[in-house]
């Protein structure tokens, strides 16, 4: 059987030393055990279409945030690893994915890019918005858990067998606020917070605002995303 070539975008260019590009290693750990290739794609590549025809399926990875020209979140000093290079390239990326229904998986930043790709806004420091009632991140440095409601008829709903409530690992500390254009919420924190959203004909894509890559272990709700990620 062929294994399907799944790229997995990395985060931003490192200055400090050498120039480095680097990925934490539970995305490639997951798309391997979902059955996948994972083929890493650095910001800068010109040509976003070109990328994408040459592989099965596209993984848009956390990290830092985006910039506020991008997200809208001007003024907020807890803003950090922005990068106009990497903020460029996968908004472009993801434009292109969506446009040739590329199967897609969008994780955490992933599911911001979508957003402010289609139009969207992000708030910039949770917090200040919904408090710390639900914890979204433990540090910049640690995820944290907490549960999230889905809508029973979404797409997301059905890849997760019908659950209705999942307990996700959670790493962010901004979040939608105005939605893109065609974009839907699906799921949702305890204080509200959009935690997943699905778009208007592009029945292969999958957004979510938590991080299933630390997730992976056999029937556990992360694994089926990735899962789902190389059979759509």
């Amino acid at each position: 059987m062929t294994r399907r070539w799944i790229g997995v975008t990395t985060y931003r260019r490192e200055r400090e030393g050498r120039e480095r590009f680097t990925l934490p290693a539970a995305y490639i750990d997951a798309v391997r055990a979902a059955g996948g290739v994972p083929v890493l794609l650095a910001p800068g590549e010109g040509d976003p279409a070109e990328l994408l025809a040459r592989l099965d399926g596209l993984v848009l990875s956390g990290g830092g945030d985006l910039h506020p020209v991008h997200s809208g979140a001007a003024g907020q000093s807890a803003t950090y690893g922005t990068c106009e290079e990497r903020d460029a390239f996968e908004i472009a990326l993801v434009r292109a994915a969506v446009a040739e229904n590329l199967p897609t998986l969008a994780i955490c930043r992933g599911l911001q890019v979508l957003n402010v790709a289609r139009g969207g806004t992000l708030h910039g420091h949770l917090p200040d918005v919904v408090g710390e009632q639900t914890p979204h991140r433990a540090s910049q440095l640690e995820a944290t858990s907490h549960a999230v409601r889905l809508a029973p008829d979404s797409s997301l709903a059905r890849v997760l067998e019908h659950a209705q409530l999942a307990s996700v690992q959670s790493w962010h500390h901004q979040a939608i606020d105005r939605l893109g254009d065609g974009l839907t919420p699906i799921a949702w924190a305890a204080d509200g917070v959009i935690e997943a959203v699905e778009l208007a004909n592009a029945p292969a894509l999958v957004a979510v605002q938590w991080h299933p890559e630390l997730d992976i272990a056999p029937q556990r709700p992360g694994r089926r995303l990735f899962e789902n990620l190389l059979r759509s």
